[in-house]
């Protein structure tokens, strides 16, 4: 059905959005400073990383 790089191109773009809007719900509700703003790069980045690194390790289970 799906390969490696597939699955883990879309749990990794999945991973990096819901990081990416987590750490922005957070900021926005007193108004986001450049401090937050550089929270929210680290979040996303670490989050897209391991959402992409562990859908790759992850093994894709053989078509029944």
């Amino acid at each position: 059905m799906f390969t490696t790089a597939a699955k883990a191109w879309a749990a990794g773009l999945t991973g990096t959005a819901v990081s990416f809007l987590t750490g922005l719900q957070l900021a926005v509700a007193d108004g986001v400073t450049q401090a937050e703003w550089v929270t929210i790069a680290l979040t996303t980045v670490v989050g897209g990383a391991a959402a992409f690194g562990i859908t790759w390790a992850v093994p894709n289970r053989p078509a029944e």
